[in-house]
């Protein structure tokens, strides 16, 4: 017997219907490519991605064609989200700062068809064009301008193009299965991989994403998600607003410490999102200017560990609750957000926060495990090391246009880290299998190291890497970048150290640098580090 309910699709289009519906007249701020700041809401948003449903149409394009996107956080392409999938197209967001020959690779093999791009991308556009096989349309976001049609000859302009559509554009009825956005990974060995999302994923993850402990977004809140709308769909935040009915302040392309500050301060921030390196930014620009932040309720930290010492600053300095996530593109992205349980608060507070600092438990649509090199399950006691698999409702099963594939391991996805879980679900990354050190046959976890490094006030930011040792194998290496103003010595950081680690895990030398290298997402690039300084305890 079956139930006797009604059944609907889980589509992209239902959700911004519901934001116009319920919460049209709900402010979004959204900063420009030129850096001027406009407000527009939930109605309009609506409104101009119908339009641009509509417009997509009658360019005659194929169902499931690729839309690419290389823009920042911004209204237009908040449109383009709704938009495009809404009417039946694929909405892929592109990495503006990978290499061009990465981006040509990227948009060749999602074969998109329309390039959308802000005025910052022009000359990157302008460089690459050629050599982009399958694209057929280029359009500028924003009015016309003179110009970029001289550099681009035969551009369209966005704000042109969805004036060609019908503001009454009826969304198609989609299967809720088909495919709605991409994502390309980073890339780090070999090509970058393709991960497609469908409707009914989106939509479950944005459910999940909206529960109390996960990220819990409110029609009360003023959500900033300083991560980019082209990294995993800025961890699905454009979409759980519109179901939540939160307002939105989109940060455009200056996302340093005094523009965030400045954001926040003006429109009443409550949430934000972002990686480590971005908040590092943020509080230093704060402490410098005085600023309270006071609307800052919460922050949610992702994309690498988040240091102990920053979480501490944003709790003790300013009143802000620090929310670790852990997630992949793989998985649209939210695996585990840390929020305490109802016997934690009985803990004393140095307990409370050092059960934060894991990076937390599953929802419900996210199932965990850890096994070793046979594959075999590991016990969940919060000591035992093992290699993290996920498997779940918004999961990828397999890559975009892979050939040949088997990634699953009886249906569980590798996701290629090292982690260890406790009874009650709480995860801790100890390392990415590829970063972790081994030296003499036993595991060092250099997440653990950097931490410590972090906290010294005299670094500005640092890496551990494990490099060649004539004896234990591997031994780790601190790679530092000072803070401004500052010399601190090597022995003096070797000493901050002493008492948090045992002794024989302390890494052997100290190497000073200007700068970590990133990837485009903001992570260190630690295989160039390795590479760099492979010699430096063998030289």
């Amino acid at each position: 017997m079956l139930g006797q309910m009604m059944t609907q699709p889980l589509l992209i289009s239902s959700l911004i219907d519901h934001a116009e519906r319920y919460h049209g007249e709900t402010e979004i701020v959204s900063v420009e490519a030129d850096g001027r700041a406009v407000t527009t809401n939930w109605a309009g948003i609506a409104a101009n991605a119908r339009r641009l449903g509509s417009a997509l149409t009658k360019l005659g394009l194929d169902p499931q064609d690729r839309i690419g996107t290389l823009a920042w956080n911004n209204r237009r392409h908040l449109e383009i989200y709704y938009g495009a999938s809404g009417a039946g197209f694929v909405c892929h967001t592109i990495n503006p700062r990978l290499f061009p020959e990465q981006l040509v690779y990227i948009m060749n093999h999602a074969k998109d068809r329309v390039l959308f791009f802000d005025a910052t991308f022009v000359p990157l556009v302008a460089a690459i064009r050629e050599h982009l096989t399958e694209t057929r349309h280029f359009v500028l976001m924003g009015p016309r301008d003179d110009d970029v049609l001289a550099q681009l000859p035969g551009v369209a302009f966005y704000d042109e193009l969805i004036q060609t559509g019908a503001e009454d554009f009826t969304w198609p009825d989609l299967d809720e299965n088909t495919a709605s956005s991409l994502c390309y990974t980073s890339g780090t060995t070999g090509h970058p991989k393709g991960v497609l999302y469908s409707h009914r994923s989106t939509v479950l993850h944005s459910f999940a994403s909206n529960t109390r402990d996960v990220i819990g977004y409110s029609a009360m809140d003023v959500v900033m998600p300083v991560v980019p709308m082209f990294h995993v769909n800025a961890w699905g935040a454009p979409y759980a607003c519109a179901m939540s009915g939160s307002r939105m302040v989109l940060p455009g392309p200056d996302l340093h410490g005094e523009a965030l500050v400045n954001l926040i301060d003006t429109y009443g921030v409550t949430l934000a999102m972002g990686v480590p390196t971005i908040w590092q930014g943020l509080l230093a620009h704060a402490a410098k200017s005085g600023t309270r932040l006071a609307s800052l309720d919460r922050t949610v930290i992702g994309g690498a560990a988040c240091p102990p010492s920053m979480m501490a600053t944003f709790r003790e300095d300013y009143g802000v609750d620090t929310v670790h996530a852990w997630g992949m593109s793989e998985m649209s992205p939210l695996g585990t957000t840390n929020y305490p349980l109802a016997k934690h608060m009985n803990l004393p507070p140095e307990e409370q926060h050092k059960i934060r600092e894991s990076q937390g438990r599953p929802p419900f649509g996210v199932e965990l495990k850890i096994v070793d090199d046979d594959g075999a399950q590991l016990p969940n006691d919060g000591q035992t090391q093992g290699d993290l698999m996920v498997r779940g409702h918004w999961v990828l099963d397999s890559y975009f246009q892979m050939q040949d594939q088997n990634i699953l391991q009886d249906g569980w996805f590798a996701t290629g880290d090292v982690a260890t879980l406790d009874p009650d679900g709480y995860m801790t990354i100890r390392d990415r299998t590829k970063d972790i050190i081994k030296s003499g046959g036993e595991w060092i976890s250099s997440v653990e190291l950097e931490n410590i490094a972090v906290a010294h006030p005299k670094l500005a930011a640092a890496a551990v890497i494990g490099v060649p040792h004539p004896k234990w194998d591997e031994r780790p290496l601190l790679v530092a970048v000072r803070a401004e103003g500052e010399s601190p010595t090597e022995s003096e950081l070797l000493g901050f150290f002493s008492g948090k680690i045992a002794d024989w895990q302390v890494p052997d030398k100290v190497v000073f640098v200007d700068a970590l290298p990133l990837n485009a997402t903001g992570k260190v690039l630690k295989r160039t580090l390795r590479e760099d300084f492979r010699d430096a305890l063998t030289g």
